[in-house]
């Protein structure tokens, strides 16, 4: 199949970017779970920022005005079967690569995923590894490498980075590593089990939109950073349980705790406690 898309997001009045987002797609199904593709995008309005890192890393972070505009965006993407033997075994794979010449801006970002199925064992559990990286901005270079995650699915199932982790980081300047089981005690109940081990991919780099600007005091004085200085930002864990009760209506509840990791830990102003967080939700599908 091959489409075409125009995106204009109805974004919050507060915080509206008026980004447009035109491509197309290419995608190749080979069997039911199963495709390769190719899309290719441009984004000719923005007024969103881009933000970027002092040059080796000491001063403030730089805001680019309407950074996002022009940039141009493609995306290799499949999910295969690679043994005919095991048709639960999967892996999957996604590479992005990011220009905009205008404000000499390169990233890349991308995740590889391996994963089974075992659909003829008691609860049917589904237990897969996954890897993703986003491109943070090297404040040792004068391009700007920081990946832009657009419009990206924060979800569990998509593109998170973590647990309670994701409620902080968006997909730039991250690294993660993350384990998911899934059960099916019942056709009605669903339980899975995340972990997810988050680290940052460039130090001194803004992680989010540059929070955690602060002073330290170096050989040459006081100064400025943003970003950490370590690498590890958290090890998540989350408990999802979901109960179908019709085919629109489920209930969804879970409990997660994060343990702060030695970067977060730094960058802190104050003492910082490790997080636990719990939700549950009726939704209906419409």
């Amino acid at each position: 199949s091959i489409e075409g898309f125009h995106l204009n997001a109805r974004e919050l009045p507060s915080s509206d970017s008026r980004t447009l987002i035109n491509g197309l797609r290419a995608d190749y199904a080979i069997a039911p779970d199963r495709f390769i593709g190719l899309s290719y995008g441009q984004v000719p309005r923005s007024e969103a920022p881009y933000v970027q890192a002092a040059p080796g890393g000491l001063g403030p972070a730089t805001i680019i005005e309407n950074g996002r505009e022009g940039l141009g965006f493609w995306n290799a993407y499949l999910k295969l079967s690679p043994v005919k033997a095991l048709p639960g075994l999967w892996i999957a794979a996604d590479y992005a690569r990011q220009r905009n010449g205008r404000i000499n801006m390169r990233a890349t970002g991308g995740r590889i995923e391996i994963g089974h199925a075992f659909s003829k064992t008691p609860w049917m559990p589904t237990l897969s590894y996954s890897y993703q990286r986003f491109s943070g901005d090297d404040p040792d270079t004068p391009e700007l490498e920081r990946f832009d995650p657009l419009f990206y699915d924060g979800g569990q199932n998509g593109w998170a980075s973590g647990t309670n982790g994701a409620f902080v980081y968006i997909n730039s300047n991250i690294r993660a590593h993350k384990v998911t089981l899934a059960t099916m005690p019942s056709p009605r109940d669903i339980l899975t089990f995340r972990y997810a081990n988050v680290s940052a991919d460039q130090l001194r780099s803004p992680i989010q939109f540059g929070q955690g600007t602060r002073p330290i005091l170096g050989p040459n004085g006081v100064g400025v950073v943003t970003g950490v200085e370590s690498h590890p930002l958290s090890d998540d864990i989350l408990l999802e349980y979901t109960h179908v009760l019709s085919a629109n209506i489920y209930l969804s509840a879970g409990v997660g705790h994060s343990w702060i990791g030695r970067g977060q830990r730094e960058a802190a102003s104050a003492p910082t406690s490790d997080w636990t967080g719990a939700f549950a939700n009726i939704v209906f599908r419409y």
